[in-house]
């Protein structure tokens, strides 16, 4: 086996631990906006920034399942002009989360390299291989994440902790004594 196989290999491996984290993530996340108080005009707002980001990542989500399937997606932008609500978005973005794990655990070594052309929604076009689309929606989630958990913190709501160690160790206990 050459060393580009086995990180492949433990690429499929990392992108299924990667893609149940952003499961986990945006479940708790999504759960704790349901508690968020939108009791003054500041404060909706806030929670309406916090709601556009939230849709932000699922519209990308939803982009790049259709540039990995061969599909066409129908954006004309990363955003929708009118808002879901809470609980839309929640049983949308679990969805998508649960067809991302699926579609990863039907890769192969070949397949995760596979380049696929693809249009943005401005009209440029590019190419990534799947394993870097897979890579963009891990780390475009959590960068929004993030924001959304800055939003919370100025509506005096603890975010949760957006961690892979985290979730590591919740879903492995075992690690927690030093085993794998």
């Amino acid at each position: 086996m050459d060393s580009h196989t086995t990180c492949v290999s433990l690429l499929a491996s990392l992108f299924a631990s990667l893609f149940a984290t952003k499961a986990w993530a945006n479940q708790e996340l999504l759960s704790l906006m349901e508690t968020a108080q939108a009791d003054t005009p500041e404060r909706q707002q806030l929670l309406h920034s916090a709601m556009r980001l939230l849709n932000h990542i699922y519209v990308v989500d939803r982009i790049f399942q259709a540039h990995l399937s061969g599909e066409a997606h129908g954006y004309s932008n990363t955003n929708t002009k009118e808002t879901p609500t809470l609980s839309e978005l929640h049983e949308a973005v679990q969805r998508c989360d649960t067809w991302y794990q699926s579609f990863i655990e039907q890769q192969s070594d070949e397949t995760l390299a596979i380049a696929v052309p693809f249009q943005f929604t401005d009209g440029d076009t590019g190419c990534m291989t799947r394993a870097e689309m897979l890579m963009h929606i891990i780390t475009h989630g959590g960068y929004h994440r993030g924001n959304v958990g800055q939003i919370l913190k100025g509506l005096q709501v603890a975010p949760p902790r957006d961690l892979y160690t985290k979730f590591l160790h919740l879903s492995e206990p075992q690690r927690r004594q030093g085993q794998l």
